[in-house]
């Protein structure tokens, strides 16, 4: 599983990723208040202005104080991509 970091220090698996939008739409701030309303936010700003919303297939939505332009190159370019502890498959097993 492929993590993305979407600023200080937090992260989200790629493959969760539904869609990235911009907070300044009405439809977008009701669909924030929606899901507070719900609990199904994620508040990452840590105090700082929201300008990126992340909705993931779990209907959950992420606010972030990073650019949703910043996250989108990320995604594209496998910038800041961690991936996750697994242990690689043995290829000797089949000797």
């Amino acid at each position: 599983m492929k993590f993305i970091n979407i600023g200080y220090g937090n992260m989200v698996a790629v493959d969760r990723i539904v869609t990235l939008v911009s907070p300044d739409s009405a439809p977008i701030k009701r669909l924030i208040q929606d899901a507070k309303d719900d609990g199904r936010v994620i508040d990452v700003t840590c105090g700082r202005k929201t300008r990126a919303v992340i909705i993931t297939d779990s209907e959950h939505v992420i606010l972030a104080a990073i650019q949703t332009e910043t996250i989108a190159n990320r995604l594209e370019n496998g910038g800041d991509v961690a991936m996750d502890e697994e242990e690689p498959e043995d290829e000797t097993e089949s000797k």
